[in-house]
């Protein structure tokens, strides 16, 4: 996974290397067949029942408009692109139609639907003795007597890492090579959101909106400290998309995927609420709603620490230089790029979640015939000082039919992003060109009384999408859905590959690829478990942030109160290990900068694979933002000098 990012005045992180079809879909076709829907908590389908008058009127409202309406609330995900409408007006009703027949699908499956529920973990729960359970962990099986797993990842990003957390956990023997650090390309460089995806159902992609939006609740649950609820504001323009079609288009979102503890929508009256203060003063309407916030790299490492505390094997900084089918095992050739020692890796099955070198695994590692099916989408963003007060974000249309985001960012910074554009270089190499950045500030501007400048930009980043190659015309269109490919000729070792998908999904995702691959991985056969487990650090309620401060604030007395907040943002329970017995700053160590301590890079490189500043920096912080150059260089001269067993 690689990304590139460029910071004025601050430590600047050097470039970057780079190391299913799913159960069933909502479709309308014809005059507007249903057929059956994935069960959210189960991999089989089951048949939705409608009232016949009910069915008759949507239907009746189908025939309104062209094929098009009847081509699919969820695009097929191969194949040609269905044709576009003729005119806007029936393309609003073709979009109206479907989100009433995606609106009757989730109400007809509300049991499932509302039927997801938090788990409290905690000295009450199942890991009230997290030494004792982290024991029994460590009991999963390894490998063979040949010395072979049962599977073998390549990747480090958040698919990879959510797969093989999936697969220990249901007894598997699993190894995860990433070619760089964790998290170090696209899941980094994401906009950082848990969310249904409010554009996509513009593009008919019903199915993964409402997978998505059930993933909310699922997310913030496991990693409270980490997914937090954030209200976003979309103010309404005149000239672009109709209020009435907003206002409906939320109507569905708020529905379709079981919200229990997220607020619903609301209108706002932007001449009153402190949302309109930094608009420009035509701005007069807004609707509000909920989504979620993600700490996208700590989420990607969190879950390779989950997967190493049950047995899994995580080998940061190996590259895998080939892989060939012999003997009933995949036999990979790996290399330690620190070390450069190279040794062979043995695995009855292989994953491919190698992100935008998906692709480059298929021709260059595995050498298949064909690497079909990867579109490279870059999407790059700004860093900005904080332009608003409040704590919510916004969310801007823009004369291109595209959206951008605005969010508030550590505190003192605001996020604006994200571009879509065709990306055909070294996904090592991408960085934020000028145009984009001047394509963000100008859109930022069209909304904002004070308009955003190149001068304002204190840091930019930017990653490679690998989406699946749908046949969209614009890479904004392009379906954000994820695809797995499973090739397994003649009974040889099996090889899935991962194509597509977006943080919010890639808990389902892993489920995914486990029930493809349940032929021939026994362990897969066992029940799915993570959506009630929670992450490192994520056993307390989701509203218990703020009494979690409290009484690491009280236990500490001596500490600055932000420190306390920050690692409790960032480490959750785990904080208070951190912690543990200090009653100065002193008594953590030596200062980096930032309230950065020695005793926390310590953390980080025990149990989390952080290797130099830029890991501490910019993937497991965001500290980056805030420390000097010359203080970032001693923190790599300290971590390279006194470099710890990473993650044991």
């Amino acid at each position: 996974m690689s990304s590139s990012c460029s910071a004025l005045g601050k430590a600047t992180p050097p470039p970057r290397d780079g190391g299913c079809d799913d159960v069933g879909t909502a479709r309308i076709a014809g005059e507007a067949v249903l057929e059956a829907v994935p069960c959210p908590l189960r991999s089989r389908t089951r048949p939705i029942r409608f009232r016949r008058k009910a069915v008759s009127h949507l239907a009746t409202l189908h025939r309104i408009v062209p094929a098009r309406a009847c081509a699919g609330a969820h695009r097929p995900r191969s194949g040609p692109r269905p044709e576009p409408g003729r005119c806007a007006n029936r393309k609003s009703w073709t979009f109206v139609s479907s989100l009433f027949l995606s609106f009757s699908v989730a109400l007809g499956r509300a049991p499932a639907l509302w039927s997801l529920q938090w788990t409290k973990h905690g000295p009450s729960g199942p890991d009230d003795d997290r030494e004792v359970a982290l024991a029994e962990r460590r009991q999963q099986p390894g490998r063979d007597e040949r010395g072979v797993f049962d599977l073998a990842v390549i990747g480090g990003g958040i698919n990879g890492c959510g797969i093989a957390r999936d697969a220990v956990g249901r007894g598997a023997s699993v190894v995860l090579l990433e070619q760089n650090d964790l998290a170090s390309g696209t899941s980094s460089t994401s906009t950082k959101l848990i969310h249904g995806g409010l554009r996509y159902l513009e593009h008919y992609e019903f199915r993964l909106v409402r997978e998505a939006l059930m993933e909310r609740e699922v997310l913030w649950a496991m990693a409270p400290h980490i997914v937090w609820p954030l209200r976003f504001v979309l103010p309404h323009l005149e000239g672009l998309r109709p209020g009435w079609l907003l206002r409906l288009g939320l109507l569905l979102y708020d529905n379709l995927g079981g919200r229990k503890r997220l607020p619903g929508t609301r209108t706002l009256d932007l001449t009153r609420d402190p949302a309109g203060e930094p608009l420009k003063p035509g701005l007069r309407r807004a609707f509000e709603y909920s989504d979620c916030w993600v700490e996208d790299s700590r989420l990607v490492a969190l879950n390779a620490r989950d997967a190493a505390e049950r047995g899994a094997v995580v080998r940061t900084r190996t590259r895998v230089a080939g892989a060939t089918r012999g003997d009933g095992v995949w036999e990979l050739a790996v290399e330690d790029r620190e070390t450069g020692r190279r040794e062979t890796v043995r695995a009855r099955v292989l994953v491919n979640a190698a992100g935008p070198w998906v692709a480059d695994v298929l021709t260059g590692v595995v050498r298949a015939n064909s690497a079909s099916g990867v579109r490279l989408v870059q999407g790059s963003h700004i860093v900005v000082r904080r332009l608003f007060r409040h704590d919510r974000a916004y969310i801007f249309q823009n004369a291109d039919q595209r959206i951008i985001f605005a969010i508030p960012y550590e505190r003192d910074f605001t996020l604006i992003g994200t571009t879509d554009r065709d990306y055909a270089g070294n996904p090592a190499e991408v960085k934020a060109s000028e145009e984009e950045i001047a394509y963000l500030c100008a859109a930022a501007s069209e909304y904002f009384r004070d308009p955003v400048t190149r001068d304002e930009v204190v840091w930019t980043y930017s990653g490679v999408r690998p989406l699946y190659d749908d046949g969209a015309s614009k890479a904004q269109e392009a379906t954000r859905d994820y695809v797995l490919t499973l090739d397994a000729p003649d009974g040889q070792p099996p090889m899935l590959s991962v194509f597509g998908g977006k943080i919010t999904t890639y808990r389902r995702l892993a489920e995914s690829a486990l029930e493809r691959l349940k032929d021939h991985l026994p362990a897969a056969r066992r029940p799915s478990w993570t959506g009630g487990a929670p992450l490192p650090g994520g056993d307390f309620p989701p509203d218990g942030y703020d009494a979690l401060v409290a009484d690491l604030a009280g236990r500490h007395p001596g500490l600055p109160r932000p420190l306390v907040e920050r690692l409790v943002r960032a480490y959750g329970t785990d904080a208070r290990a951190i912690l543990q017995g200090a009653r100065t700053m002193a008594d953590l160590g030596r200062v980096f900068g930032a309230d950065l301590t020695e005793r926390e890079v310590a953390h980080l490189m025990r149990r989390e694979w952080a290797m130099s500043a830029e890991d501490v920096l910019w993937r497991r912080s965001k500290l980056g933002l805030r420390v000097s150059p010359d203080e970032a260089a001693a923190l790599d001269a300290f971590m390279r000098r006194d470099a710890a067993p990473s993650a044991a």
